[in-house]
């Protein structure tokens, strides 16, 4: 497994609640976290929080622009709608780095939860796209938020797929799944191959609302 001891993990959209939790679980791992939001004051206002909750003094908060270029690996997890013209502004600030998309792009009406057709095919394509000199993966779309906050859950219990076309980008991916105790990152395929990880999401949602869970995926004989 990539050894990731030592790496300074960015997460854009850390003052939400997928990106929060993600943040505090690879800070309690004993990884530097840098928050990133729109205004930086809200970002250090969270990254204290995440101090608090972890125990460590290794959580720093900044504007997004802040947050991508100090960051060594960066985690996009902002909503949908403003997906697009996040990754449009920060294109300098994250060549050269490796960026997990995470983001659902999903709608919803009376019927529940639904995945909208994305031009590109997907979220993480669409990321692709518009960062070229980045090394763009896809994973963390199916991770409960809920038991990411709550540190009583000391063991997630849930596989990340990881989707992208850079072996190394991948294994390292893996690896930042793996620092979460009963996570593990399993290679789900090409970036192409998105779409439909992004998709399940809103069946995981359905699940959820049906059987009142925050259920996971487990992928069985790996």
């Amino acid at each position: 497994m990539t050894d990731v001891t030592g790496l300074t993990v960015g997460v854009l959209g850390g003052t939400g609640p997928q990106g929060r939790g993600l943040g505090l679980r690879w800070a309690q791992a004993g990884l530097r976290v840098v928050i990133g939001s729109r205004k930086a004051e809200r970002a250090e206002a969270t990254a204290v929080e995440l101090c608090d909750l972890a125990g460590v003094p290794h959580v720093t908060g900044r504007d997004n622009a802040g947050c991508a270029a100090e960051a060594d690996v960066v985690l996009v997890a902002v909503p949908w709608d403003g997906h697009r013209e996040l990754l449009e502004s920060l294109r300098d600030e994250l060549a050269g780095k490796i960026v997990i998309d995470c983001v659902n792009p999903l709608g919803f009406d009376k019927q529940g939860p639904y995945p909208l057709a994305v031009p590109e095919g997907s979220a993480a394509a669409q990321a692709e796209k518009l960062l070229p000199g980045s090394r763009v993966t896809a994973a963390f779309h199916h991770v409960s938020a809920v038991h990411l906050a709550d540190l009583s859950v000391a063991d997630l219990d849930t596989d990340v797929l990881v989707l992208g076309d850079d072996r190394e980008a991948t294994d390292l991916v893996r690896a930042l799944a793996a620092v979460i105790p009963g996570m593990r990152g399993i290679y789900g395929g090409r970036l192409r191959n998105a779409g439909q990880v992004e998709a399940l999401t809103a069946n995981l949602i359905a699940i959820n609302r049906r059987y009142k869970a925050h259920a996971g995926i487990r992928i069985t004989d790996v």
